[in-house]
Parts: structure tokens; sequence; C-alpha cells
């Protein structure tokens, strides 16, 4: 066993002396022979037709980035590991120097397959040879023994474009434009070997060993491309991983009808079935069915053709899925009738099916809820409900064209042919489809960008479908109907005659394949039976609650829908800003005397309707009320006519109303007569709206006999100890008085935001007067900051460039700042009110690594937008999890 270099054999050993509760040195071995390795030794373990190799771990790439160069210690490895692979295999890698060769017994050329191998898998992104060793001596050989000049010259003209790509970067173009004009497999070979030498200015080399040293350090040197950099960047995975290098012996699917490759899914990865899924493109090597070059049969094509075969694919699927206990992505080749496996890796899969294949492993035994949870990510919960076009707008179109549905949903936008156009196109605020004869592992920011792919060609495990899938983005493939002409910024519709250019506005139903001429509108979808499943499992792990911020009965609705507890923010300012109701509004702000009395009359009866509905549509969980916040200024007329029509109402002089108006202007109203100033200045609101919270509740509870209906009411921006001693002092006493006038029994409690650094600091004394807490982190942040989140943007790139700030603490809470302000509040607070509820509503309240934090430190509760509730209780249950792990 080498320092660098370990067998399938050798690796399968160790892992077999691993335990299995060992996740720890698992993880390790991972981290050595990356994943396609660390899968490679498993499924030689489990006996599998795999075609032999070994591995150059993840030190050998880390000793090459060191020294830029491969060391002649590793080569001797390698070298050594070939003539076992040539002993196992009874074939020969160098057929120009072979020590072995028998003249009776004319051996098989031994020709590998160079490919990467990150502990994460990394779909395309780094790079791959096949058929290394060929040269002219291995080409002659292998026809001797086939007899077939095609698929000698199939095998060596692919390996010299392979190589020349990935290790000289000559562009693939070159030799496509390469005419083949005769069989004579030696003379089309050194036609691809002048192109190279045109570019590289050195001839192609037929040494195979100096092949495979340059194609392993090209694979390694892969790890820092630019596609790579942005995958991982993307996906947050760490640069310092590296990556193994895998070689394997050759086989191949295009030695003729009998053979073939193919990519199969152990579960459907469009929709989670529990059913093989998967392509099979006959006559065909490697690459050709992810690459999207050609549109494969569906596998269904090898049940019919050759039902064995497909038997023995069923089986190893299983097996291999049971062994790995998740859906597997394998590709597999068939060489002259017999199968080969040749990797396995957890697939890539859509939102929807992550979620179907976890509940169905849970209802199998294989997993756990823990590990289910632990197994999806928080974009496929966000993902999981997806949108939909509305079925009487579909019903009146025509589709231009039809595709294979590769990952469901469905996306609107202006039609691309690249990536430099999504960017600019989305960059511009408009939704990007991306259309692509076929895409490659280069579009990966081009993806990055768009709602929706479209490619003419490939098919539902080409790249384009893989990555799709994985990024939650809505694919069609093998649109076989459209004429796609990149170069041209244009795709020619199934008529010939009509084109569709770059700009213009399409449609992709993902799930029917549909693709219509126009920008639909979309609608969310009903979740699934098996998302509601998986959203109990997450529940019950849970301990921070998620309420939503909802300021009417439609949001609460919608809130509910999603799984929300309750109410953690409804903002009364928001009631106002009707059309009807911004009158009364100015009115009451305004007006002196009676006028002002009606104007408040009036908007107690608003608010006590729209309190009502909230507290009916609630059902007895808790719906908290923010008090009036923003600086009156804000409800004013700004306009010249909606300034003359509350003049005329209150019967003003022009000059007199001017005054009163630049009265109510503020030079920093971030900071001014807000929240409790403006309460405590005008006292009338706090009984309007405390009259309005109770009498509504009140009423619903009457009407409600059987639902305890608490209402909570929550006094913003307080400072001082004072403040709300003063502003609790009138809401009680209003409160008690109309209870007691009601002869209903009725509960109802009292809090306050906690957003200014001198409450958090006297957070004890505060308690005494409350029954929660409830954090604003976003005015908290810029207070604490000194900054306001509008401002903040014009700073946050140059902090970023400049390596200050890692993350925008107004998205994520700032643990070491904010953070700690709301874990002293926390601690003092409860020593002033041993029961004390704890809430946050601000921004964070929906963010995953906030709530990991505010789960850590002891919060009840955190409350987000409706549309953000999904993912956060699927945080809430995760931050538990990752704690007890």
């Amino acid at each position: 066993m080498g320092l660098f270099v370990f067998s399938f054999s050798e690796v399968a050993k160790m892992l077999k002396n691993v335990p299995a509760g060992d996740l720890v040195r698992k993880d390790e071995l991972k981290s050595l022979f990356g994943g396609k390795g660390y899968n490679l030794a498993k499924i030689f373990s489990a006996k599998l037709p795999v075609p032999p190799g070994f591995i150059v771990s993840v030190k050998a790439f880390e000793d090459y980035h060191k020294s830029k160069n491969l060391s002649n210690e590793l080569m001797d490895e390698i070298k050594k590991y070939i003539r076992e692979l040539e002993i196992d295999t009874n074939r020969v890698f160098n057929v120009r120097n072979d020590l072995y060769d028998d003249e009776k017994e004319r051996r098989i050329p031994l020709l590998v397959s160079v490919r990467s191998g990150s502990k994460i898998s990394m779909p395309g992104m780094l790079d791959t040879i096949l058929n290394l060793g060929m040269n002219d001596n291995s080409a002659n050989r292998m026809y001797e023994i086939t007899n077939n000049k095609k698929f000698v010259m199939g095998v060596y003209l692919r390996f010299i474009q392979m190589f020349a790509d990935v290790v000289k970067k000559v562009p693939k173009s070159e030799f496509d434009n390469c005419k083949i004009n005769s069989d004579d497999f030696l003379q089309e070979a050194k036609k691809y070997k002048d192109i190279y030498k045109k570019f590289v200015s050195e001839d192609f080399p037929d040494d195979p060993y100096l092949q495979i040293k340059l194609a392993i350090g090209a694979v390694f040197a892969s790890w820092n491309s630019s596609k790579a950099v942005f995958y991982r960047k993307m996906n947050s995975i760490s640069s310092s991983l590296g990556t193994a290098v895998n070689i394997q012996m050759m086989v191949f699917g295009n030695y003729g009808q009998n053979s073939g490759t193919g990519v199969v899914f152990s579960r459907n990865p469009i929709h989670g079935d529990k059913e093989l899924f998967g392509e099979y493109l006959p006559n065909a090597q490697g690459e050709d069915v992810v690459a999207g070059h050609s549109t494969p049969h569906m596998i269904s094509y090898l049940n019919d053709s050759c039902r064995k075969i497909y038997e023995e694919l069923e089986k190893y699927s299983e097996i291999l899925e049971a062994e790995f206990k998740d859906m597997q992505d394998i590709e597999f080749t068939i060489e002259n009738g017999k199968l080969y496996i040749l990797q396995t890796r957890s697939g890539k899969r859509s939102s929807q099916a992550a979620i179907k294949i976890c509940v169905d492993l849970i209802k199998e035994n294989k997993i756990s809820v823990r590990e289910a949870i632990s197994r999806i990510e928080l974009s496929q919960i966000e993902m999981s409900i997806y949108s939909s076009f509305s079925p009487q707008e579909v019903s009146e179109l025509t589709p231009i064209a039809n595709g294979l549905s590769a990952s469901p949903g469905v996306a609107s936008g202006v039609v691309v042919f690249n990536t430099s156009d999504a960017k600019k196109e989305f960059s511009a605020g408009k939704n990007v489809i991306l259309v692509r004869k076929e895409t490659s592992p280069e579009d990966i920011e081009g993806i990055q960008f768009s709602s929706g792919i479209l490619t003419s060609c490939g098919g539902v495990t080409s790249h384009a479908a893989v990555i799709a899938r994985g990024m939650g983005k809505c694919c069609i493939v093998g649109c076989s109907d459209i004429e796609v002409e990149e170069d041209h910024f244009n795709f020619k519709t199934p008529d010939g005659i009509r084109k569709v250019k770059s700009g213009d506005s399409i449609s992709l139903d993902c799930c029917t394949g549909n693709i219509y001429l126009s920008e639909l509108k979309t609608y969310f979808a009903e979740p699934s039976e098996e998302f509601k499943t998986f959203m109990s499992y997450v529940d019950s792990f849970s301990t921070v609650k998620v309420y939503a911020n909802a300021d009417n009965k439609k949001d609460l609705k919608k809130s509910l829908d999603f799984g929300a507890s309750g109410v953690g923010l409804c903002r009364t300012e928001h009631m106002f800003f009707g059309e009807e109701r911004i009158e009364v509004m100015r009115e009451m702000i305004l007006a002196k005397g009676n006028k002002k009395s009606e104007a408040i009359k009036k908007l107690l009866s608003f608010q006590k309707q729209d309190f009502l509905e909230m507290f009916l549509e609630a059902k007895g969980m808790p719906v908290t009320i923010r008090f009036l916040d923003p600086p009156l200024h804000e409800f004013l007329p700004k306009t010249k006519e909606a300034k003359l029509s509350v003049m005329n109402n209150l019967e003003m002089k022009p000059e007199e109303f001017d005054v009163l108006i630049e009265s109510f202007s503020e030079f920093n109203p971030m900071m001014g007569h807000r929240g409790s100033r403006l309460l405590i200045s005008y006292p009338e609101i706090i009984k309007m709206q405390t009259e309005a919270v109770i009498t509504a509740a009140l009423e619903a509870k009457e009407r409600c006999k059987d639902i305890d209906i608490v209402p909570e009411i929550m006094i913003p921006f307080i400072n001082h100890e004072k403040e709300i001693e003063f502003i609790v002092g009138i809401i009680r006493e209003c409160a008690d008085s109309i209870i007691l006038n009601s002869e209903i029994n009725l509960d109802y409690k009292i809090g306050t935001m906690i957003e200014l650094p001198r409450a958090a600091l006297v957070a004890d004394k505060l308690a005494t007067y409350v029954d929660f807490f409830s954090f604003g982190t976003n005015d908290l942040t810029q207070t604490t900051y000194g900054i306001s989140r509008d401002d903040f943007s014009k700073v946050l790139k140059d902090y970023r460039k400049n390596n200050i700030y890692k993350f925008d603490p107004f998205c994520r809470i700032d643990e070491d700042g904010v953070g700690a302000l709301i874990k002293m509040a926390i601690r003092i607070g409860k020593k002033g009110n041993k029961n004390l509820k704890i809430g946050v509503c601000g921004e964070h309240g929906g963010e995953h690594h906030s709530i990991r934090f505010f789960e850590s430190i002891g919060v009840d509760y955190v409350s987000c937008s409706p549309y953000r509730v999904l993912s956060a209780r699927f945080s809430s249950a995760l931050a538990r999890i990752e704690r007890k792990n």
C-alpha cells in the first residue's frame, strides 16, 4: 500500500475495518479518497462488476498544489499500480514497451479513464479523460483483435480530442470542424495530432506514462477552474477539500450494437417514485449520455431490447441503494453483452423528489427521521412548493414545441443564448430562460442566473438536467422540435418559419414539457401529501416555534397554510394605508376637536373589524399586535391633489395647512418621534388601539366559545422603563375597564419590542412590566451599528471587497455584536420576570443561520414573512439536530 495511491481492493479493506457507527473515520476516508473513489471501493466490496482500478488520493493533490508538479515518488507508485492492473486484467498498458507480451497471445491494450473525485460531488465541474493509453501501437493492436476500424477510430479520436481539450485547452470546435475522409484510423488520428501540434507547438505525446502524468496534473488543476470555483461558491463547498483522481480500466460501450452506455437512477429524480429512471444509448461511450450531444432512449428501451441486462441493472440498483441508504445515480456500460457499473453516487433530485424519497425511506425503515431532516437542504424546502400556470390561461394557448421534462416547475422570462446575456438580463431585474443546443459545465453561471433551461438536445440525465434539478431550476431538454442557432441568437419553431429571438418572452411548463410563446403568470401549487408528512416530522424536532408577520386576514391565512403557529407581528400602521383609511388617518392627525374625535371613532371601527377577522382566522393561536410605530409624517399627503383634498375636508387655509404639515417633518425619522415616543405624545392612539384589540377579542370569544383567545399587545421602540410604565398603565386601565363591563373573562398579554441598545441593557427593569419580549432585529442592528439599513448597501460592497464583513448583518444576525446584546437581554430580562416569553420579529427571524443562533440562546419563537415560514420551520428543526450532534 503506497503513500499516495491505493487500489479499490485496498480501500475496500479499510472500509471493512471501520465500525458501522464510526462516522468520523468514514468521513476521514471520504476526504482522503473522494466521494467517487470511496463509492467505487464500496461497489468493489459488494462484489458488483466494477472495472478494476486505483485512486490517486487527495494527499497527492495537496502535494501537487505545493510543488505544481507530480513528484517522481508519486509517478513510481502509479507505475506500480498500473503493472498490478495489467496483471489483474490480462491487458497491457504500453504496447510499445511491453515487457510481458507473448507473440503467441497478443494481449488487449489496457486503456484507462482518468476521472476526478472530490469528497462532495461536483457534476461536470472537474475534468475527465477517457481512453488514455492510446497510441498508434495500441490502435493497431486493437484492430488486430477486434477487426473493427470504426470502433478503433472512435476510441482514438475521442482520446486525442479529450486530452487536447483538458490538458492543453485546445478548442473542441477545431476537431469538430475536421472532416473524416477515410476508415484509416492512423491517418485520421494524424489529422487530430496535427491540430494539437498547431495549437500547442509540440507533438502529441505517444508515451502512455507521460499521458497519464499530464492527465492527472490537468485534473488536479481543474479544481481551480472558473466553473469549479463558481460551483463551490454557489454551493458553499470549501475550496480546501481538493480532489482525488480515479484511474479505471476502460470498458467500451461503443464496441458495437451489443454494447452501450447509460445512466440510471434507483428512483425517479423528478417526482421521487420508486422506479428505475434513466437513459441508454446503444453503441456509445462514457460521456455521450451526460454530455447531451445526443438524445438517448429511455431506460425502458433496454428492458425491451435486452431483458436480462435490465434485470441485472435492477438488481444492482437495489443493492447499491441498500448499501448507501439513498437514491443512487449509477453510470453503467455494456461491453459486448457484459454489464459494468462504472460509478455510483447519491443522485441529484428535484426538491419534490427529495422530500418524497426521504419520506419513503423512513417508511421503509432505511433511515431515521433525524437523518432524513439532515439530508434535506434549505433550498429544497423553499422550492418544494413549485409554481404552476393558470389552467384556464394555458387552455387558451397552443404550445410552440414540446420537450422532455427534466426538472419540475414552471418558468417565464426573456430568452438568452449565453451566460453573459443571462447575467445582464438578470441584473436588469428580468426573469431569464437560457436556451442552448446542449449545456456544458461552462454554462453553470448562466444556469444560476436563469429561471428555466431549454435545450434542443440531450436527455433527462444530461448535464443540463442534472444541474437544473440540483439547483432547483425548471428544465426542458431534448426538445428536437426547435432548431437552436446560438451564433444568431434565435431558435426556429417546428414550422421552420417563426424565429424566437434573444429578448423575446417564452414560458416553460416543465411538468408537461410544453413551451409557450408568451409570458404567463405563475401561482403556488398545493403542497403534496409527502411534503405535509415531512413537515410534521420537522415540527416534532423543532424547539423554536415559527410565527408569521401578518397584517391582515389574507396574509394570516397564507401563513397558516404554510404551518405558522401564530402571528408574531401585526403592524397596525399597514392597516391605515388603504385609499379610504388614509384620509381618515390624516384627519385624525391634523384635525382638532370633534373632527379629530370622529376620525378616531372611524379608525377604531376599522381596526376592530381587522382584528376580529384575524382572531377568528387564528382560532386561538397567538396574535401579537404592535401598536402604531412610524412617525406621523409618513401618513401625511405628499401630492398637490392629496393635500388639497385634506385641506378642504378640514376647512383650513393654505398657509395654515402648510405650517401644520411642516410641523410634523423630522430631521432623522428613523430615530425620531416614533413608537413609544409617539404613543406618549398621543395617548388617544393607545386608548383607541387598546379598545379595538380588546373589543375584537371579546366578540371573537363570544362567537367561538370553545376557543381560548388571548390577544397580545406589543409596544414598539421602548428605550426607558418609565416609558413602558406610562404606556402599560393606560393599556391596562382601558382594557380592564372594557373587560369588566363585558362580563366575559378575557386574558391578554402585554409585551415590548427590544430594538434599541439601551432597552437591551435595562431589560431586567423592562421585564417587570411585561409578559414577553420581541427583538426587532432590523432596528436593533442599525442602532447598534449606527447606520441605516437603507444606506448600508452603499458600503457593503466595499466592506466585502476588503474582507471587513463576511456577510450582510441586516440579513444574518451578527452574533458577536447584536447577538451578544440579545443574549444578555434574555439573561437579565428573565431575572426581572422568570416567565418572560422571548421572540424575534425582524428579518433575521426567517434566516437559517440566525435561527440556529436563536435556538441556542433560548428564543421561544421567531416571526417571519408568510413565504419564509416553511424554511424557518425547517431551520428550527435542523438547528436542534445540529446542536445535539
